[in-house]
């Protein structure tokens, strides 16, 4: 597998033929849609068939239930885990299922050998993080046993393999009752012949400051986890201003840190699979950057006549457009920033990685992560 990046006068037929593979490979590995149309700084996959796969690592991606059954199915193949996302609770410790049946998904996902998951989130009625959810349970050992008995009982009666505990803006004073409570879930898991994960906030320093991250001991959560998710994106985010989902450079920062505390064995690579659209100029506060799709994104270049540029620290791809007047700035995952990850991945070996999220069908991702790894079933 080799990544092309398109310049000025490139077309499909010239590309194909001068990389030796077929116009409708090249059409089709890529997701190009009729006329065929490409952007200058376009990254393309190119399957030459070479694999470089040196090992095999746990690749999970996050869904929602309401995710479209085809793309399900184009992805699970490519999955050694899926998260389904996501069971609340209540401050007793009584669950709060997905407002979508989640029994269609398990069933797939047993079908194509993959693990399905229950992801454990503290949301409250409005749909947002609430710390005072995890605040409850984590320091009331009756509640806490509640819960635990609550998600045992709905693992073995959808057949889940597996509990993610995706707990954020925990209290700091509620750190080592957290930790407590990952113990706790993870030995009553682990003697049901289930594996417990923990998601947690990119740190890159013990002594960070922040709601998102003086509530996770990072060493502790990983001695009491199977496993940890680094959620390494959102630098770039709705509410911020411009920049990289995932810039390199600071995801670098958080895994050197992350090794430092928890068996890189145990860790699980964060990796985007969205983009971010923002209107110019930024104004804090009333700014909001619109989600978007990898290959929506460079749909959007190539409808535009944009080019696509590329941020080497960040190595991450970008470009700007103008419409109605207004200008806009998009940052999103291409083939070279999947690549970055993936080597900072064998750089550290690391366990593998998880996608937030595959709702989107983006192939070459999946088709550049084949050549590199040997996915785990």
């Amino acid at each position: 597998m080799e990544i092309y990046v398109v310049d000025r006068g490139d077309n499909v037929d010239q590309i194909a033929a001068s990389t030796g593979i077929s116009v409708w490979q090249l059409i089709y590995d890529n997701q190009l849609i009729y006329p065929y149309e490409l952007a200058v700084g376009q990254a393309l996959v190119i399957d030459n068939g070479i694999r470089n796969a040196s090992r095999a690592v746990s690749v999970s991606g996050y869904a929602y239930p309401f995710i479209s059954e085809w793309v399900l199915a184009e992805t699970l193949p490519f999955l050694s885990e899926l998260p389904i996302f996501s069971y609340g609770f209540t401050m007793e410790g009584e669950l709060i299922p997905p407002l979508w049946d989640d029994e269609w998904m398990i069933r797939e996902a047993l079908r194509y050998g993959t693990q399905p998951i229950l992801v454990l989130t503290p949301f409250g009625p409005d749909g947002n993080f609430n710390n005072q959810l995890i605040h409850s349970v984590v320091n009331n050992w009756v509640y806490a046993e509640n819960l635990i008995s609550n998600l045992l009982r709905v693992m073995e009666e959808k057949g889940y393999q597996g509990v993610d505990i995706d707990f954020e803006y925990i209290l700091a004073q509620d750190r080592d009752a957290f930790t407590g409570f990952v113990w706790w879930v993870a030995d009553t898991m682990r003697e049901n012949g289930y594996h417990t994960s923990v998601a947690l906030a990119p740190k890159t320093s013990s002594e960070q400051r922040g709601l998102l991250y003086e509530g996770k001991d990072y060493r502790a959560l990983g001695e009491a986890a199977d496993h940890v998710l680094l959620m390494t994106y959102e630098w770039g985010y709705t509410y911020g201003p411009p920049m990289a989902v995932a810039p390199l450079n600071q995801v670098r920062r958080v895994v050197e840190y992350a090794v430092t505390q928890i068996d890189p064995a145990k860790i699980d690579l964060g990796i985007p699979n969205y983009g971010y659209d923002w209107p110019l100029p930024f104004e804090r506060g009333v700014t909001m950057a619109r989600t978007l799709g990898n290959v929506e994104a460079v749909r959007i270049a190539i409808e535009k006549g944009s080019a696509i540029a590329f941020d080497p620290l960040a190595q991450s791809p970008y470009f700007f457009y103008t419409e109605n007047g207004i200008t806009h700035e998009v940052w999103f995952e291409d083939p070279r920033s999947l690549m970055g990850k993936f080597r900072l991945m064998e750089e550290y070996g690391l366990r593998g990685c998880g996608y937030w999220q595959i709702m989107q069908w983006f192939r070459a991702n999946w088709l550049l992560l084949r050549s590199q790894f040997y996915i785990l079933k």
